[in-house]
């Protein structure tokens, strides 16, 4: 029993020990509370251009008991300009309060002339019973005047008659002061361009310093164009300064076949059992030769059509061509109107088709045969009549 005591009051002892430990060790590590007061800046090396003020943000931190610091400069160069600014005033001291960091702004304006270079200078940080300095380095770099630059991705595109021309560019401010850029261009006749930004219609657009801003230009035709190179001179305006390109849209000639009947007459006549020939007129509106012309047609059940020529192997833009085409009605046919669709397909182009009414008549011959036979009825009636009148 005594053993066993003794092993109880060691345990406890050493597992009070390990407990106590760390916490001694903790006691041993506090943080030491600041003395006096420190003065800093997160920025102390900054760059501007020729001719622009710069700020500095300080910071003022004190210990355990306040006090009031002084604010002065020291080094500042020959006709530079500073101040110290806390609440919106201008200052030359603060107070400052544990715990709670004092924070103020250094306004420094350099001469308008100052010439480029690295000016170093001082800011002096005076307490009741510390001092402390702030080293700040200001670098002054040549202002880079107002420029425009326009370039296109690809300033020549190829296209239809009726093509929307779509050119991506590249409108960059290389000078170190914001634009307002105006965008005009001198677009080709029968044609309408318009700029588009972020989706949207512009005329104008903000442009900041060193700014690059993707434009897209496009040229929208009212009518078709006449095959060849037009050229879209782009230019963009931004107070003194401006830039240009020059955009080519290379439109490519296009056939355009059409059918119909001389004179724009789409109706004829037809005879049954009579080869039937139909005037045709295939001519080519478009900016381009046609070739291959294909000519086909579907006409009502029972009926045939061919061509003479069947094909046109070219036909040059603006021309025309009369081609015939052989209708032959149905030997079923009565009289009364028809239509036939006659239809053209060039190699370039898309199909054409039109129709055409046919009247079917019913031929001259059976007339003929039939006025034959009353002639014949009449001359056997009055033979009849003569013989047997006497009896």
């Amino acid at each position: 029993m005594k053993r066993s005591a003794a092993f109880v009051v060691i345990l406890v002892l050493s597992v009070s020990a390990f407990i106590a430990g760390p916490a001694l060790a903790d006691e041993g590590q506090q943080t030491t509370p600041l003395e006096g007061f420190i003065a800093f800046t997160p920025y102390p090396t900054q760059e501007i251009a020729t001719g622009e003020t710069v700020t500095f943000n300080l910071v003022l931190r004190t210990g355990a008991s306040p006090q009031v610091v002084k604010l002065n400069l020291n080094n500042l160069p020959d006709g530079w300009a500073a101040t110290f600014k806390g609440g919106g005033h201008i200052i030359e001291s603060a107070y400052v309060e544990p715990e709670n960091d004092t924070k103020i702004d250094l306004k420094v304006d350099p001469p308008a002339d100052v010439a480029p270079g690295t000016y170093d200078f001082t800011v002096m940080a005076h307490g009741e019973t510390d001092s402390t300095t702030i080293p700040i380095e200001l670098i002054v770099k040549d202002k880079l005047p107002p420029s425009l630059k326009l370039d296109a991705d690809l300033p020549v595109l190829k296209g239809a008659p009726d093509t929307t021309f779509r050119y991506n560019t590249t409108l960059k401010n290389e000078g170190d002061e914001d634009l307002v850029v105006n965008l005009v261009a001198d677009a080709p006749a029968g044609t309408q361009v318009a700029f588009k930004s972020g989706g949207q219609d512009v005329t104008s657009l903000p442009v900041a310093a060193n700014e690059s801003k993707k434009i897209s230009v496009e040229m929208t035709p009212y009518t078709d164009l006449q095959a060849g190179d037009y050229q879209i001179n782009v230019l963009a305006q931004g107070g003194d300064v401006e830039a240009d390109t020059t955009l080519t849209a290379e439109v490519a000639g296009q056939s355009q076949i059409s059918v119909a009947g001389p004179d724009g007459r789409l109706s004829e006549q037809a005879y049954v059992g009579k080869t039937n020939p139909v005037a045709i007129v295939i001519q080519n509106t478009g900016t381009a030769p046609a070739h291959n012309i294909q000519l086909t047609a579907s006409p009502p059940a029972g009926w045939k059509v061919d061509f003479e020529p069947k094909q046109i192997p070219e036909l040059a833009a603006g021309k025309q061509m009369e081609v015939t085409a052989n209708v032959h009605p149905a030997d079923q046919a009565i009289a009364g109107d028809y239509v036939v669709t006659v239809k053209a397909q060039a190699d370039e182009a898309a199909q054409k088709s039109t129709e055409f009414r046919i009247t079917v008549l019913t031929s001259t011959m059976w007339g003929i045969v039939g006025v034959g036979l009353i002639a014949v009825a009449v001359v056997v009636v009055g033979l009849a009549v003569a013989r047997f009148g006497r009896r």
